[in-house]
């Protein structure tokens, strides 16, 4: 190898090790925090119900330099409708900014329907039992209601999802497409 091919190739890497800091590479990835959780007496930071005792998919959001009110990281909800998604807006209008966000992962679990009057979802608390809200199908309008009514219903599995309406109807939407006003008007219903 010459001198001019060399300096070459050391350059190159140089750059290529800047670079992958730069992206969140090796030399400069922080650790992402993991889902807690959510059991015992845990009360929903939006509106103050216990979480896992209302029917529904639950959340919970970690800060980069905030926290909620009463506790450490993260915030958590017993609904998403109605707690998770106000609350992320709600704070991402005033500046906070999530470096997580996870939901109840329908694809993750064994469910069974609850019929007790409405048919609504279980209300898993365990860490393993939720994924990366960005990462999610959420069915939407569906006949299968949540904590407060209404449900945002999370799958990683799009075929889930799909099946999840052909068995009980509703509208698949991707995390994006989930907006403040999209919220109020579902809720209002």
């Amino acid at each position: 190898m010459n001198r001019r091919t060399a300096l070459r190739t050391a350059g190159s890497l140089i750059c290529a090790t800047g670079l992958t800091g730069c992206l969140g590479g090796p030399t400069g990835e922080s650790e992402q925090p993991t889902p807690v959780d959510l059991s015992g007496s845990k009360a929903d930071d939006e509106g103050g119900m216990v979480i896992g005792h209302h029917g529904g998919p639950n959340g919970q959001i970690f800060y980069e330099n905030n926290s909620p009110d009463g506790h450490e990281n993260p915030a958590w909800f017993h609904t998403l409708a109605f707690g998770l998604f106000p609350y992320y807006f709600e704070h991402e209008q005033k500046g906070w900014e999530a470096t997580a966000i996870y939901v109840t992962d329908y694809s993750s679990i064994e469910y069974t329907l609850s019929e007790e009057g409405n048919l609504t979802m279980p209300s898993p608390t365990a860490p393993d039992t939720f994924g990366d809200a960005e990462q999610m199908d959420y069915v939407m309008e569906s006949q299968v209601t949540g904590g407060m009514g209404p449900a945002l219903i999370p799958f990683s599995e799009p075929t889930d999802a799909e099946s999840f309406v052909s068995n009980y109807e509703g509208e698949i939407l991707q995390f994006d497409e989930i907006t403040p006003e999209l919220v109020t008007s579902y809720t209002r219903q």
